[in-house]
């Protein structure tokens, strides 16, 4: 018989599970936490979308299109792609399910995205972002409360030391429009210097090139013009109440003025949130307005703004978090008194009290007292070594001893006693 060879996993992808799991949760909930504080509702959207809503989102002459989207067509000869991003198939909902109605819209949603790039560390092929929009607020402060939400969620991940958030402003399309034509003047006299992906920007996506990592693109951006010089007295003025409320809302920022968003449809506000303690690509938390996405889309003119942060990078910036311990084990002595245990551990789960029991019917407590591991508390059923049990009028079939192994002190207690003393010794031990 020919040896089954155990399929390996896809390059790109990775199972979760032990301390990064811990730490890849953690993230997830705090986000939850933080969502809630700021009135986020919960969005769900499909992990597939025809591939047109990322083609028009995100422009025909993008990377993540041309080269990264994972696209096959069904059975149907639909052209369909795994979702690169969250941002484009929540306008797409805010579209075809007559979202418009409840606008301004904050909205959250976290799950797996998918690109075809070279892994490295902390970017996989199947990854998983928390994404945070608000769609319909034209207000400045739209862009405030999305990063002051951000800050508070760095903050309470305790990953805030280190990570700088870097502001700029994209201006009005007039602004724009006008940078873009300096732009492209400035780097036409200097065609024949720029490296082939740059060159391929200059017809396409010039403002790209400003954030060109290569050596031979880098002098010729960082001498290309600033945007300032283009603001019209709108955009600054958006800018300046943008950088205000941040100062109100005491979030501390730094200038980058060659902060871009290629696509025409980016508006005013670009800002990412970067460390250096993931290497070269520090981005930890990424964003801006895109007042123009919901009409590339075919919908009418509506503004929004928004974030997207990878949870497994998030994740790595976390110290290692402790495996779950359980706050009481159940344990019991032979075979005859498992329904009892059963039934004291389901009551105990019900009650909110976290809960472990052996699977085995045929317990040696000696060992699984060494199994307890961080547990504070055992609750032993059918025991007979307590003294207080020669001295106690409950039936044998009621009894349940109860072990502070934090303190020493142990008591036996009728079953319908136990959940109070237990949920008191707990609450005693947090």
């Amino acid at each position: 018989m020919a040896k089954i060879t155990t399929p390996r996993p896809v390059r790109g992808t990775q199972d979760i599970f032990g301390d990064f799991e811990r730490r890849f949760t953690h993230v997830a909930e705090t986000f939850e936490r933080v969502r809630r504080l700021y009135c986020f509702n919960r969005v769900e959207v499909p992990v597939f979308e025809s591939t047109a809503v990322f083609a028009r989102s995100l422009g025909e002459t993008t990377d993540v299109v041309s080269k990264e989207m994972y696209s096959f067509e069904d059975r149907g000869g639909d052209s369909l792609t795994l979702r690169p991003e969250f941002t484009a198939g929540i306008a797409r909902a805010f579209l075809t399910e007559g979202w418009q109605q409840h606008a301004p819209l904050k909205l959250a949603t976290h799950g797996p995205v998918f690109r075809y790039e070279r892994p490295q560390k902390g970017r996989y092929r199947q990854f998983h972002q928390i994404d945070a929009e608000v769609i319909g607020a034209a207000e400045p402060m739209a862009d405030v409360e999305l990063l002051a939400m951000a800050d508070q969620l760095l903050k309470e991940l305790g990953i805030s030391d280190g990570v700088t958030l870097q502001l700029n402003t994209l201006g009005d399309a007039e602004t724009r429009d006008a940078w873009r034509a300096a732009l492209v003047e400035h780097f036409e006299a200097h065609r024949g210097d720029l490296s082939e992906d740059s060159l391929k920007r200059l017809d396409k996506n010039p403002m790209r090139i400003l954030d060109s990592k290569d050596p031979r693109d880098r002098p010729i951006a960082d001498s290309a013009p600033g945007i300032d010089g283009f603001l019209t007295p709108e955009a600054a003025d958006f800018f300046a109440a943008v950088t205000s409320g941040l100062d109100a809302a005491g979030v501390q920022w730094t200038r980058n003025d060659r902060l871009v968003r290629g696509l025409d449809y980016y508006r005013h506000t670009a800002f990412e949130f970067v460390t250096d303690r993931l290497g070269a690509q520090g981005t930890v938390l990424a964003g801006g307005r895109y007042d123009g996405l919901i009409e590339s889309l075919g919908g009418p003119a509506t503004p929004g703004v928004g974030w997207a942060a990878g949870i497994e990078r998030l994740a790595m910036l976390l110290e290692e978090k402790s495996a779950e311990v359980a706050e009481v084990v159940v344990l019991h002595t032979d075979r005859s008194y498992i329904a009892m245990a059963q039934n004291l551990t389901a009551s105990f789960r019900r009650a909110g009290i976290v809960t472990r029991m052996p699977f085995k019917d045929d317990l040696n407590l000696g060992k699984e007292y060494k199994r307890v591991g961080g547990s504070k508390l055992v609750v032993e059923v059918g025991g007979t070594e307590f003294d207080e049990l020669q001295k106690s009028d409950i039936p044998l079939d009621r009894m349940v001893h109860v072990k502070n192994l934090a303190t020493g002190a142990k008591a036996t207690v009728d079953v319908e006693r136990a959940i109070d003393v237990v949920r008191k010794a707990v609450a005693a031990l947090a």
